[in-house]
């Protein structure tokens, strides 16, 4: 089964079991990751963004344009950001290393 890592605001790693399939934001909630997805999954917010490490970025299927807008209302945005819910595991992405941003912002709410 595929293993990736999450790296909290403090730098805290930690690795976990990543069924194939399931979006890394699933994979964050069944290991209580701090990734909050207020939106569960329905490409609404921003509240599941990530930092993807730099080596790995390139692997990962290109954001779509839904992605790209709500990614434009994410805290701390970098060259490297994604939504959690929008990347599925696959056994090609064993290894992968995510960074949760310390902080998030919910534009349903704000």
């Amino acid at each position: 089964m595929p293993k990736i890592t999450f790296i909290d605001g403090t730098g805290k790693r930690t690795e976990v079991d990543a069924p194939v399939g399931l979006s890394i934001l699933e994979v964050a909630h069944k290991n209580d990751m701090d990734l909050e997805g207020a939106c569960e999954g329905a490409l609404a917010c921003s509240t599941c963004h990530i930092v993807v490490a730099d080596e790995w970025f390139a692997k990962l299927d290109e954001a779509t344009e839904e992605e790209e807008d709500m990614l434009d209302l994410a805290f701390g945005l970098t060259h490297t950001s994604r939504l959690g819910c929008q990347i599925k595991i696959t056994e090609e992405l064993d290894g992968l290393e995510v960074t949760i941003p310390s902080g998030t912002r919910n534009m349903a709410v704000d």
